[in-house]
Order: C-alpha cells, then structure tokens, then sequence
C-alpha cells in the first residue's frame, strides 16, 4: 500500500525520526515529502494522487477538498494529537478514516513547567542574558517552589503529572476544570476564579475548543497576585494576548512563560516574546526523543492496522470508514 510522510525534511528528522521512519517502510511504500515547507491544499492532492494513506505532521492541513479529489485515499493519519486542522466531517462525508496519535509528551510538558516556574522564580534566563551581555545582573530575591501554590487549568494527562511533581516538591497544588472528579486529598478542586485569586504560579493547560477561547483575558488575569506568574503550555486559542501583554507591561502581574502562542505552527507570538518579563520557548515542549518516538511510532502501528483493514486505536470515525481496503482471506 502507498503511503505519503507529508513531513518536510526538517519535521521529519524532528518530529518523526529514522527508527519510525524504517518501520513505516517495513509495512508500506514511502514516498517522502521533499519540499522545505509544508504541503497546502493543492500540492497536497498532486503529491497524494495515488497515495492511499497520508501520514502528516501537524502543519499538513487536512481540508474538505483533499477527501473528494483524491479517490484512492483510504486514511488520513495524524503523527499528534491535535486534529482541529482536518476536516473531519468531510473526511467521514468521503469513506476516508482520520486518525491521531495518543499524547507521548506527558512527562516532557510537565517538565518543562516545573522549568518555567524556577526560571520565572530565579531568573535564570533573565541573568544569563545579562551576563552574555557584558552587564552584571540585578540581584533579586527569589522564591522557592516548596510551600508555593500552583494552579492547574485543566486535570487531563499533563496535569495530572504535573500534579504529582508538584506535590513532591512541597507545593500547594489546586486543580480547575469541571469535567473531572479528583480524588487526592492532597489536591484541592476549586473554581477557576478560586484558583486564579490563590495562586503563585497559573499553569494553564485546559483543552482548545470554542468554549476555552480567550479563557484567560482581562478579567481571568486582574484575579491574579501582583506576583504570580501565568504559564502556558496549552494553546495561544486559550489566551487574549493583548490583555496578557497589557497586565505584563503594566506589571499587574509578575511575569510569564509560554510554548505556544498565535503565530505560525502555534508558537508564540514574537510582541508577547520580546517582553523583559516572558520567558518563551518555540514550541518545544514535546520535543524530546522520548515523545516523539512514542508518537511516530504510533503512527506505524496505524498504519499497520489499516493495511489489514482494522480500524487502529486512535481512529476518530471509523463508523464512516467506508474506503476500508478489502483484504484477502488466506485459505
């Protein structure tokens, strides 16, 4: 069976590597995306004419017209977990299965959270950069994480983690979200306007849907301490960045860290980066070797699944998968 890695070169190395990449030629006949930007619409269906199955990164966009312009097309495999850039509807209106990987990068995100929140309380990037620049930095008091309390916004896989870190590091830990039932004593479950008020540290890390658009703006972040810090390792979705920079510049709050934002590939955005009290990062948060492997790898377990035309773990429509390949039965 054919199958396209809509990955460019770059993606490819780092968010699909070579021991994945062998696997999926094991099972199938690869062609490669060669091309240093990702594939719209229109190269999409030229490269996948005769393709039956696309493995694509999360910049390869999955629009209503892929589905009707490629017949051969049995699946639309997604190396991530966020979907929101394939149609789904279409894909199920056309036979065509979607699937996406299950999150890998649990301890990856967490991590880097715990990362934030020291450097946001030490200043450790704020001095190196003094440092490196010839000038001695401002010595200032800092805070230490043990007896602070940290807010999670949303108590799905990363904060759950996050959570158990946390608490062994001596922290307070509160938890908003209403689509959940906690029960660690250790873990107090409060409304968000609870969380936001109480709060050293805000780590936000709720699902991107409609409901959570701009779930912290003005309102959500005049609640916070003069010297909390809020952190973002959900989406840019969830942020209104204009009242985020304005309580940063107006110093209505501490400072914040962010891997993810509104600019391209939903990293951050370049205004709210350059600010003196930011710390950001450029969407890196599951970029070790651990969490991608488990995620490509993923994929060819799929991929494997389809070819015998078995619906794989991680298929978001299989009732409609109706492109399902006809496989022969063996006497």
């Amino acid at each position: 069976m054919k199958v396209l890695l809509a990955h460019t070169p770059q993606m490819r190395r780092d968010y699909y590597g070579e021991r994945s990449l062998n696997g999926l030629r094991a099972v199938a006949d690869v062609t490669l995306h060669e091309g240093e930007v990702a594939l719209d619409a229109a190269a999409l269906i030229e490269a996948a004419r005769d393709v039956e199955i696309i493995v694509a990164d999360r910049m390869t966009q999955g629009p209503n017209e892929i589905f009707a312009k490629l017949p051969a097309l049995r699946a639309f495999v997604r190396c991530a977990v966020d979907i929101r850039n394939i149609d789904v509807a279409a894909a199920s209106a056309a036979g065509v299965l979607v699937t996406q990987a299950s999150p890998g990068f649990v301890q990856s995100v967490a991590e880097l959270a715990l990362g934030y929140m020291i450097d946001l309380s030490r200043g450790v990037s704020r001095a190196t950069a003094d440092y490196h620049a010839g000038r001695m930095p401002e010595v200032v008091m800092g805070r230490q994480l043990a007896g602070s309390r940290v807010g999670i916004i949303g108590y799905g896989s990363i904060g759950r983690y996050l959570a158990d870190l946390a608490k062994a590091l001596g922290m307070d830990v509160l938890v908003a979200d209403p689509f959940v039932t906690i029960d660690d004593a250790a873990i107090r479950h409060v409304p968000l306007d609870d969380l936001l008020t109480h709060s050293d540290y805000v780590v936000c890390l709720a699902i991107a849907n409609e409901q959570t658009e701009n779930l912290v703006g003005q309102t959500a972040l005049a609640r916070m301490q003069r010297h909390a810090s809020f952190i973002n390792l959900s989406r840019g979705n969830l942020v209104d960045e204009a009242a985020l920079a304005a309580a940063l510049r107006e110093k209505r709050i501490a400072g914040a860290a962010m891997d993810v934002g509104r600019a391209l590939d939903q990293m951050p955005s370049p205004e709210l980066a350059r600010l003196p009290n930011v710390i950001a990062t450029p969407h890196v948060g599951g970029l070790t070797p651990q969490a991608i492997e488990h995620q490509s790898s993923e994929t060819v377990r799929q991929v494997a699944d389809i070819i015998k035309g078995e619906a794989p773990v991680g298929a978001v429509n299989a009732e409609h998968w109706t492109r399902r390949p006809r496989v022969k039965e063996t006497s």
